[in-house]
């Protein structure tokens, strides 16, 4: 299992609005569905999550089990030499949905009041990811601990 980095989780959690992660999953039709999700964070050093609001091919395509690429970039992090290759870090995972329960409950809490402002009625599910491999542009392992 791959770790998130320490150095860029506060990065991920603040990226909205303006370098939210882009989350691909494959549809059965072998091509990969690519999204914004405003909602991602890191739940812990080895998970992402994100909150569904059950629209969508996206939302469709996921079960527990889906291989999931979460694409984080930002620019910056170039300049100040902390991401090499345009600011880009790729994280690959297996989610898992939860629709109630202890992980439910504290993705919602964590959840940026403008994700839960698209969802007020709670109608959405939680997904937690689990990392497997971090990686930056050149595909060389994350090491910056």
């Amino acid at each position: 299992m791959a770790r998130i980095p320490k150095v860029l989780q506060e990065h991920i959690n603040t990226a909205f609005p303006t370098n939210v992660c882009l989350i691909g999953t494959v549809l059965p039709n072998g091509y990969a569905q690519i999204t914004p999700r405003g909602s991602t964070m890191v739940f812990d050093d080895e998970h992402f999550a994100t909150w569904e609001r059950g629209r969508g091919t996206t939302s469709g395509n996921l079960t527990d089990g889906t291989r999931v690429t979460i694409f984080f970039r930002k620019p910056e992090l170039r300049q100040a030499g902390v991401l090499p290759r345009g600011g880009i870090a790729r994280f690959y995972g297996i989610a898992e949905i939860h629709r109630s329960g202890p992980v439910y409950d504290e993705i919602w809490e964590r959840l940026i009041q403008p994700e839960k402002n698209n969802d007020p009625d709670k109608k959405g599910y939680g997904v937690r990811i689990r990392v497997e491999r971090a990686e930056d542009l050149s595909g060389q392992p994350l090491q910056l601990e």
